[in-house]
């Protein structure tokens, strides 16, 4: 076994805070190791982004985790994991883990007749959810969604500002429409809205993927060989594009940050 591979950081990026969703969950499974975190906050959000400016934005941010010699790298992002992944998966040394494909293969494989997908207008438009499921159960129906503000409002802090928990309820009661039996929060963000959503539909209704898709990358970074089992310190770090201090803040509800968030420009 490579030890000083296995000590090298994994990677982690989103348009922002979504992503911490998924690191939390992650480390609750493997708490030894390393971290590297990018919220690509200058661009929040990518689900209005064109194919080509999210490739832009990718390219970027895998080679600064290339440079960090990343062992991994986590796409928490379903809207890069849903336009783009296909077309930079085999350019790195590492691995890439897209949140899309690893969540479509887990429900797919479940007995439910009739999902409801919460996304983003990108992840929606582009059918991923559908065509990965489609995979495993031809016969599932799909119902998207496309949720243009939630992202912002997770951002911005501001969902409990009675204009946004309209919209929020508004969203919310057209997908009840189709009467589905589970509903995906299919952008990283979205869980931070599970306070507001369940105050209108039972818990249990939502699938939060951040526990779904940390146990796969667990798993396969087991059969890789490519666990940390050093048990000395490790580290984290946070690295935004725009507004340190704002990501930090947001976080809050999610992920406790206790070192500085630091600005890098591309």
């Amino acid at each position: 076994m490579n030890t000083s591979r296995n000590d090298m950081p994994i990677g982690f990026f989103d348009s922002g805070v979504g992503g911490l969703t998924v690191l939390k969950e992650v480390k609750k499974l493997m708490p030894n190791e390393n971290i590297i975190y990018f919220g690509d906050t200058l661009h929040v959000p990518y689900g209005e982004k064109t194919k080509e400016q999210l490739l832009d934005y990718s390219k970027d941010i895998l080679n600064f985790f290339q440079e960090k010699r990343c062992k991994a790298v986590v796409m928490a992002c379903n809207t890069t994991s849903s336009t783009i992944y296909e077309d930079i998966r085999s350019k790195y040394y590492f691995k890439i883990y897209p949140i899309v494909q690893s969540i479509a293969k887990i429900i797919g494989k479940t007995q439910l007749e009739r999902i409801g997908i919460f996304a983003t207008p990108a992840t929606i438009n582009s059918g991923a959810y559908q065509k990965e499921i489609a995979k495993y159960n031809p016969d599932m129906k799909i119902y998207g969604r496309d949720c243009p503000a939630w992202v912002k409002i997770v951002e911005n802090n501001t969902s409990e500002n009675p204009d946004c928990v309209e919209i929020i309820k508004n969203d919310l009661n057209t997908m009840l429409r189709m009467n589905p039996q589970k509903i995906v929060l299919g952008c990283t963000h979205y869980p931070f809205l599970l306070p507001v959503l369940t105050k209108f539909a039972p818990k249990e209704l939502f699938i939060d993927p951040a526990a779904y898709f940390a146990h796969s990358i667990n798993a396969d970074l087991i059969l890789s060989g490519l666990t940390r089992e050093n048990h000395s310190e490790n580290y984290e770090e946070f690295y935004v594009s725009a507004e340190p201090e704002k990501f930090k803040n947001s976080a809050k509800m999610f992920y406790d940050i206790e070192s500085e968030v630091k600005v890098i420009k591309f």
